[in-house]
């Protein structure tokens, strides 16, 4: 199978990108600029790419960051939330459209390469409240990218049925270098640790039983602390 994989950096995208690579197929990456704070993840993006020799291509779309509304992701003037997401925090991280967006140019892409399939790592611990993750929207839109050209294009998700710690064990696995992923949305050198996202990946590894060797920042809290103040992750 030939696939464009829809590449962000971060853990999630980097171990499909490995699965596929061991599995066989053909795979290109494209990863977008779309003005995001947490730019350093094209960095790490550019970093697996190479290392895998694969041709990776990132779209610049950071000129329409003024369109996207006030999200902690592309506004500096809106704080980015710590602790595991509830609804009111994560809807300060949505990108309006973000899905379409990334997924409607890597189907172009992957039209012009006469590739099989769009591949992105959606999974089954992706947040509803996030509309552009729910599976109706992307049944909806696998159905547009098949009718969008006389070759054939459909979205390919692996994971929508495993949770984000199956994920870390399948990266295991694969021996996926998760130390060069990056998840963080504060936008700093290390991760803060405490975003939601920050948190979710800790709780990943945590639930997976597979050590984490992401480096946060020096004020991070422990995964003990993080246990003891109840920011929901189970201590097992």
């Amino acid at each position: 199978m030939k696939a464009i994989v829809v590449y962000s950096g971060g853990l999630d995208s980097t171990v499909l990108l490995y699965d596929l690579v061991q599995t066989g197929h053909t795979v290109r990456a494209l990863s977008v600029n779309y003005g995001q704070r947490h730019s350093k993840e094209l960095t790490c993006a550019a970093k697996v790419c190479a290392g895998l020799g694969l041709d990776h291509r990132v779209a610049d779309l950071s000129a329409v960051t003024g369109l996207l509304g006030h999200s902690s992701l592309t506004d500096p003037a809106v704080a980015v939330p710590e602790g595991h997401y509830a609804e009111d925090s994560m809807k300060q991280t949505v990108v309006p459209n973000r899905n379409m967006l990334l997924l409607s140019l890597a189907a172009a892409w992957a039209i012009s390469e006469k590739a099989d399939c769009v591949a992105y790592a959606a999974h089954a611990g992706d947040h509803t409240i996030y509309p552009d993750c729910r599976e109706e929207f992307t049944d909806a839109l696998d159905r547009a990218i098949r009718l969008a050209d006389w070759h054939e294009v459909f979205l390919h998700r692996p994971y929508v049925q495993m949770t984000k710690a199956d994920i870390v064990a399948r990266g295991a696995e694969l021996g996926v270098p998760f130390a060069d992923t990056w998840s963080c949305y504060q936008g700093g050198e290390k991760h803060c640790g405490r975003c939601g996202t920050c948190i979710e990946r800790r709780e990943a590894f945590h639930l997976a039983g597979v050590e984490d060797p992401t480096p946060y920042a020096a004020d991070a809290p422990s995964l003990a602390d993080l246990i003891a103040h109840d920011w929901r992750l189970p201590s097992c």
